[in-house]
């Protein structure tokens, strides 16, 4: 699959068959993670894979009660290393830059997923507090997305999109 079908054919799912993903499988997904871009470089992007039954459950209720999250096979949250960019950009590279690059990471993930025939959900409505909990995150790591991860069970349309034409602008608004 081209780059540009799996961008128009990603979806988010939130039903998965009960296939596994294998090793192999989730470290191609975090490869592609990797090879975003990022400001200076600083890569702040750090991956928890769960797959443990009770740790899926306590992320689901920790996601404002989404249960689907516990139905994938695994689940990957991306955190953002705020101190990583921090060292080259101060405050700016901690609470903005971490965020960009580890968005780029995330839909990485799920264009590489859609590519193998898997099918994830960016999750980012949850506790804060709650995931860093459950993760055991140090307090300078923030939890960015949640994706569980899986053989799709669902083939959901796309949503409408707003026609370019009413968002394009040059030069100026």
């Amino acid at each position: 699959m081209d780059v540009f079908e799996s961008i128009k054919t990603r979806r988010s799912t939130r039903r998965y068959k009960p296939e596994n993903v294998s090793e192999d499988q989730v470290e191609k997904l975090l490869e592609a993670a990797i090879m975003a871009p990022s400001g200076g470089n600083m890569q702040p992007w750090d991956f928890i894979i769960i797959r443990d039954e009770n740790q899926k459950k306590a992320l689901a209720r920790a996601a404002l009660g989404q249960s689907f999250i516990a139905t994938a096979p695994v689940v990957i949250v991306v955190c953002a290393n705020k101190p990583r960019t921090a060292r080259r950009y101060g405050d700016r590279g901690a609470e903005f830059y971490s965020l960009q690059d580890t968005a780029a990471a995330t839909q990485n993930i799920l264009l590489a997923a859609t590519a193998m025939g898997l099918a994830g959900c960016w999750v980012g409505a949850f506790n804060d507090d709650a995931v860093s909990n459950v993760l055991g995150l140090p307090k300078n790591i923030r939890p960015v997305v949640i994706l569980p991860i899986g053989v799709p069970g669902e083939s959901p349309r796309m949503p409408p999109r707003i026609p370019l034409k009413e968002i394009l602008h040059y030069e100026k608004w």
